[in-house]
């Protein structure tokens, strides 16, 4: 691809209009959407109206004028791009919490069997959560295997398989109906993390069949740092699965203030603490750019942004670990590299941000709302300089940062 090829692209992109949409630094090229999105230029006016308006002047009124509803109304909102029903999909608490929550209820639920099957790699929260979660139940436990295994894993003790929709490091990507249907043919149900997948590749939960699922919200959705999570469980498991964690958001009376609990009907009984308005509300603003985006699009345009990556790292040698076929991965590309580090803080220096991750991958996330495909050919040539001008090799970018 030549420079005047990625204009090209560009010019007939139906995308391209979405750019407009963000706040995006000069002379950086962001690859890191995957792990931080963005921010969205609405953020700004909607952070500036919850905290002067909403919170300095309506005060307490305004828990009753939109803030109580927050999280059925973005779940509302996420519901289309995960194929949900808005009453379906809910959000508070972090990625983490709402796995807990899950991973204990399914297992409660169904006490007759004892294991949690999920893949050894799986990105560290999933399976450090499962490991509290088990201590939680008693005759509980995890087994989590490599991928290849996966499949001899699930049998008739297994009461929860627990995968992540795309892999973190690999983008390798889970065709969903087909290990959904496995894990119901087995008996158990299943629950999938899409925090890499949200956003990035078309999902349908309903298709699928699937159970119960999970994600954040500031990465492909750019809901931003720390952004509340959201928690999806399948209409037909509502009544029967209750949340471990009884907090007063999820009773179904919170202001008759009883001292019993009893779980709220539907989503809400997912529901804990008290809605963390200021994050919602920013989180609300940036779902609102997703409106009418339709998610094909965005993969047809998130495929053509990998090629692009893929071929330079062939022409440089690169080993790239991410599947070639775009119907099995995500919307990131990754290169094994025994100085990923270096080479990863070089590129950071000449202004295109991706990111590391331990022991030895360059991970670069593809974006296609904001990113142009002048924007990754600038990437890819930045790259080439960095890998055959040998800059990489300054000591400085040897040099470990806190994250990486």
């Amino acid at each position: 691809m030549t420079r005047n090829d990625a204009r090209a692209l560009d010019a007939t992109d139906p995308l391209a209009g979405c750019r407009a949409l963000f706040d995006l630094p000069d002379g950086v090229i962001y690859l890191d959407g995957n792990s931080l999105g963005a921010l969205p230029s609405a953020v700004t006016t909607a952070m500036a109206d919850v905290t002067r308006r909403q919170w300095g002047d309506r005060l307490i009124r305004s828990w009753n004028e939109g803030w109580i509803d927050a999280p059925a109304r973005l779940g509302a909102m996420i519901a289309p791009l995960i194929g949900a029903a808005p009453d379906e999909v809910i959000v508070g608490d972090t990625t983490s919490a709402h796995l807990f929550k899950l991973i204990v209820a399914a297992l409660r639920a169904n006490p007759d069997r004892h294991t949690i099957v999920s893949e050894s790699g799986n990105f560290p929260t999933d399976l450090h959560i499962a490991q509290g979660a088990v201590g939680c139940v008693p005759g509980a436990r995890l087994r989590a295997v490599a991928r290849a295994d996966l499949a001899d894993a699930i049998d008739d003790d297994t009461a929860l398989v627990l995968l992540t929709h795309v892999h973190y490091k690999t983008a390798d990507r889970f065709d969903m109906p087909d290990w959904t249907a496995r894990a119901h043919a087995a008996g158990a149900i299943i629950l999938w993390d899409l925090s890499h997948s949200v956003g990035a590749v078309p999902i349908d939960l309903t298709a699928a069949n699937a159970d119960m699922a999970v994600g954040c919200t500031y990465k492909y959705l750019n809901g931003g740092p720390g952004a509340p999570a959201f928690v999806h469980v399948a209409r037909r498991h509502q009544a029967m699965l209750v949340n471990p964690v009884s907090g007063w958001m999820g009773h179904a009376a919170p202001f008759k203030f009883e001292d019993d609990y009893r779980p709220a009907d539907g989503m809400k009984r997912w529901l804990v603490g008290t809605p963390p308005i200021l994050q919602m509300a920013a989180l609300e603003a940036a779902l609102a750019v997703w409106a009418g985006i339709d998610q094909s699009v965005v993969a047809t345009k998130s495929a053509q942004l990998f090629d692009r990556l893929a071929e330079v790292g062939d022409a440089l040698g690169l080993e790239c670990v991410s599947p070639r076929d775009p119907a099995r991965r995500g919307s990131h590309i990754s290169f094994r590299h025994p100085h990923a580090y270096e080479i990863t803080q070089a590129l950071i220096a000449r202004g295109v941000i991706g990111d590391f991750r331990d022991p030895d991958i360059i991970r670069l996330g593809l974006t296609p709302l904001y990113l142009s495909h002048e924007d990754v050919w600038r990437a890819g040539d930045i790259l080439t300089d960095v890998m055959t001008s040998g800059a990489w090799q300054d000591a400085r970018f040897a040099e470990r940062l806190a994250v990486t």
